[in-house]
């Protein structure tokens, strides 16, 4: 039996029969209740386990249209009662924000109880202005219901200042919990600001793994719930205003479970019952006892005390089945037991029908009659009567043979009556292994068969089974690694590390059982070592220890040491003394590390088999500062403005800066000269240096050098570089600018190359422009000193450019040349040529086509180009025939493809190109005349193409 939760029935229908299993028709009213079931027979009854009938239900909220206001100030906590209505059955509770689907989301400011339903704001904001509706959900039925809104109103008279928490969901003083079970407790407070959750154990016990926090540590989840568990619990709610707390006991209470139970018993007249039950549980059980389901009374001969009944003098009367009862408020059990009382001769149990022995063995034929008063026993082999008896009737054959297979009957006779019973005897011949499984090692990953064959008799129902280290093999759930063949044998597949140790072989026959055994001795790669430390480090040297891991199997051979450091990409093997650090060696000492950096180790251990897993890291240590021994590298410079030098070098990394206070030391003097200049610079990352001096010769010459230092010391220099300093612009402008117009995009700029003078000049720079009042149209066009004539590209057409050059070096542009203006081309037709006719006779092509007539505000037509481009050698320069006529003869290979395509020319520059015109491989097709072909097309704009095979 068990207990049930029913939906409460829309209408409750009249039953007036009785039932124990099973009823159509049920009543909230009249079927609630506690139930139990009765079984019985000839030898009496016995009562189940009692059953709990309950029905779920949930009523609906009294109807009322709106509650009434809650107004609060902002800044303020609140509380909205749910109320929940008449039911049966556990609930669940949520809200509604307004209107349905926005749900109130609980975090660190809002909390709905689960136990009373309310919601909770620790502190109000002008969000939380709404109608709040109470959800609540029948866990059974799942009926819901929603209560009326609730408004929540903001009160004007001022803001909230902030207070102190104020617990107002808190568990109560004393909480008892049923073992196994799911405790859960609730702690919310109000404040401003929000307070924060916290919990702990008074006795200082940290929460074991179980343990949940949930909804912002507003709820603490206990699963499972064990003696351990039980203990004073404080919830600590917490702001900068101050805090509070709450404190609970959670008490064990389990219930009753057996210590001893009560067995069958067969007890002759007049002798003495005495049955003892024993049962745990918290608070501590009572006991009762039932016969045949019914109460038992003590009195006279039959007593109860501490769970014991014992009855004096049974009779046959006494005889029936009996219940012992042990029971606290978590439950109840039962241990039940048959007294039989005997006065006759009772029926012998049944030997066997056929019971097999192995041949050499001893068998033992039992044979005990429940009679009162006892039983005479004797025993027949077949027909002869045995004497050889053990004092209690047994009959016992030692060493047997197969002379001693036969029908074996015992015979019991008391006042009552005679009783018998029979069995036959089989002697078999005992079972052999023939092969048996050998020790073995085997590397991870590997697989093996375990062999177990055998020879047995034939008669014999034989079992396999496997064991290993202990315990018997599941093959269904371990099917990935292990599988058994129908002749024993056992395969071991993909072998792991925890494979490794004892397998025995078990053969069970109905006879003995046999059993071989072998170690499997699985070897990998091995374990991580642990505890790495750094016992002593310097400002290169790092003096490691650490302890072993576990060799799986193949003895350690040697181990690898790495480091990380911030500036390193992962690990990285590291150098140390010794060299090589073989297996039995547990310490070495790390060299060539960087002063000054912090750096974590860790070991990798290998043997035959392979590397294993890293180790743990050790604990961040840095090593010693010292003094740079790395100086800067690609010192160079110059440029800058008139009077200065400009030195830059590649700064030095960090993890190679050896120690704090880093900078750098900076070195010159003009070439030729003896003392250094020296300028310190203590900011690691600066760079360049600029020197400035009125006295500094434009484009001098100087000897550079770049040092670093630290706290400790200064570290080397770098090589001597050669910098100059500064130069002047150049102090002339070029003359005789002049200006062409190209194209309707393209100005060519010539100018006279200035002569030698003072300052260099690396180039020409060509500055245009539309309009000053355009600065987003200047352009710039820089190009080298070789040069004195620049095309300047990407113009807009038919339009006004200003243009001057000037000279430049690393100091600038010079003066401007005075600037001169000039137009660009109008640009070409943007219209390609039309009505494109061609004849094609032998490997001659004449094409015709009407001629492009410009536009007023576009270039003149000055001609065409025919571009006819071989597909089999497109990718070869091929130049375009140049015509200023409207017809062309083109000579073609026999042995292309082509793509003609016409363009008009002008002097804007190239129009717009016809659709290509496609001439098919001449060789391919018979040579004639396409120009039918093209007829029909000759009034058209679509260019003629056709295979001459088809014309």
């Amino acid at each position: 039996c068990y207990n049930v939760y029913l939906q409460r029935p829309n209408s409750s229908a009249n039953n007036t029969e009785s039932y124990s299993c099973y009823s159509p028709f049920i009543s909230s009213d009249q079927d609630t209740g506690v139930y139990q079931c009765t079984a019985f027979n000839t030898w009496g009854s016995i009562l189940s386990r009692r059953a709990s009938l309950q029905f779920a239900y949930l009523d609906n909220f009294k109807t009322q249209a709106v509650r009434s206001a809650v107004n609060v100030r902002e800044g303020q906590g609140v509380v909205l009662l749910c109320g929940p209505p008449a039911h049966s059955g556990g609930l669940t509770f949520a809200w509604i924000f307004n209107e349905y689907p926005h749900f109130v989301q609980q975090d660190s400011r809002r909390f709905i109880s689960q136990e009373t339903g309310s919601l909770y704001i620790s502190k109000v904001e002008s969000s939380d202005v709404g109608n709040y509706t109470c959800v609540v959900n029948n866990s059974v039925t799942r009926e819901k219901v929603l209560s009326s809104p609730t408004p929540l109103v903001l009160r004007n008279d001022g803001v909230m200042g902030e207070y102190e928490p104020k617990i107002e969901v808190h568990f109560p003083d004393s909480v008892p919990a049923a073992k196994e079970s799911v405790v859960t407790l609730e702690c919310f407070a109000l404040g401003n600001p929000v307070p924060e959750i916290s919990w702990r154990r008074t006795s200082g016990i940290p929460f074991p793994s179980k343990v949940k926090m949930k909804n912002s540590n507003a709820v603490l989840e206990i699963p499972n719930f064990q003696q351990e568990d039980a203990g004073m619990y404080e919830c600590m709610a917490e702001n900068r205003r101050g805090k509070n707390a709450a404190r609970g006991r959670i008490s064990f209470h389990a219930k009753p479970h057996w210590l001893q139970t009560i067995t069958d018993t067969v007890l002759s007249i007049e002798e003495n019952l005495f049955w003892e039950c024993k049962a745990n549980g918290k608070p501590k059980p009572s006991y009762s006892w039932l016969k045949n389901g019914e109460q038992v009374t003590p009195e006279g001969r039959i007593q109860i005390e501490n769970g014991a009944l014992s009855i004096a003098v049974v009779n046959l009367s006494d005889s029936g089945v009996y219940q012992c009862v042990a029971e606290n408020k978590h439950g109840i059990i039962y241990s039940g037991a048959q007294l039989m009382v005997l006065g006759k001769i009772a029926s012998l149990p049944l030997l066997f029908i056929l019971l097999i022995s192995r041949s050499g063995s001893e068998v033992t034929l039992e044979c005990e009659p429940q009679a009162s008063p006892p039983a005479i026993t004797l025993w027949k082999k077949g027909n002869e009567i045995l004497i050889t008896l053990l004092p209690n009737g047994t009959l016992k054959i030692a060493n047997v043979t197969r002379r001693d297979a036969a029908s074996y009957t015992c015979v019991a006779k008391n006042q009552f009556g005679t009783a018998s019973t029979t069995g036959r005897l089989l002697i078999t011949e005992p079972t052999r292994i023939t092969m048996r499984p050998t020790n073995m090692e085997i590397i991870v990953g590997e697989s093996i068969v375990l062999p177990c064959q055998i020879a047995c008799d034939p008669a014999l129902d034989v079992s396999f089974s496997w064991a290993f280290n202990g315990q018997l093999v599941d093959f269904q759930r371990d099917g990935d690694h292990f599988e058994r063949s129908i002749s024993g044998d056992l395969m071991v597949r993909n072998i792991q590390l925890n494979h490794g140790g004892k397998y025995v072989c078990v053969i069970d026959t109905d006879v003995e059982s046999l059993s071989t055994s072998a170690i499997l001795v699985v070897k990998g790669p091995p374990g991580p070592p642990d505890k790495v430390a750094v016992e002593e480090i310097t400002d290169s040297t790092a003096q490691l220890s650490w302890t072993p891991g576990r060799d799986n199997g193949s003895p350690i051979t040697g181990y690898i040491i790495q480091a990380r450091t911030p500036f390193t990409v992962g690990w990285q093997a590291v150098d140390s003394v010794p060299e090589v650090v073989n297996g039995n060696t547990l310490t070495a000492t790390v060299v060539g590390l960087n002063a000054w950096v912090e750096y974590e180790f860790r070991v990798v251990t290998r043997n035959i088999v392979g590397l294993g897993e890293p180790s743990p890291a050790s604990a961040k240590t840095r090593t010693e500062d010292a003094i740079p021994d790395t100086a800067p590298t690609d010192v160079e410079g110059g440029g800058g403005t008139k009077t200065e030098l400009v030195i830059t070098w590649e700064p030095v990394p960090e993890e190679l800066q050896n120690g704090e206070g880093f900078g750098y030391i900076v070195a010159f003097r003009p070439v030729g000269t003896v003392t250094w200049t020296r300028a310190v610079i203590s900011t690691p990352g600066v760079a360049p240096y600029v020197f400035r001096n009125d006295t500094i010769p434009p484009f001098a010459p100087f000897d550079v050098k770049v040092g670093a230092y630290n706290n400790r010391g200064e570290g080397p220099f770098s090589s001597i570089a050669t910098v100059y300093s500064a130069e002047e612009v150049p102090s002339l402008a070029p003359k005789r600018v002049r200006t062409r117009s190209v194209s309707a995009v393209q100005i060519e700029v010539i100018w006279e190359a200035l002569p030698v003078i003072a300052e260099r000049v690396l180039g020409y720079e060509v500055v245009y422009w539309e309009d000053d009042t355009k600065p987003d149209t200047v352009g710039k066009v820089r190009i080298s000193e070789n040069y004195k004539l620049v095309n300047v590209t990407g113009l807009r057409a038919n339009t006004v450019y200003y243009l001057c050059v000037a000279a430049f070096n690393t100091a600038g542009p010079g003066p401007q040349s005075a600037a001169i203006n000039a137009t660009t081309k109008k640009p070409p037709p943007d219209r390609a040529p039309l009505n494109i006719q061609w004849t094609m006779i032998g490997s001659t092509l004449t094409m015709h086509w009407d001629a492009v007539v410009a536009m007023e505000t576009e270039s003149r037509v000055t001609g065409y180009l025919v571009g006819p481009d071989s597909l089999r050698h497109r990718y070869n320069d091929i130049n375009a025939i140049p015509t200023n006529k409207t017809t062309v003869e083109l000579s073609l290979s026999a042995n292309d493809n082509y793509l003609i395509q016409i363009k008009a020319v002008s002097e804007g520059g190239e129009g717009v190109g016809s659709e290509p015109i496609h001439i098919q491989k001449l060789s391919e097709f018979t040579l004639r005349s396409a120009s039918a072909h093209c007829a029909s097309l000759r009034s058209s704009s679509v260019p003629c193409s056709a295979p001459l095979g088809d014309v």
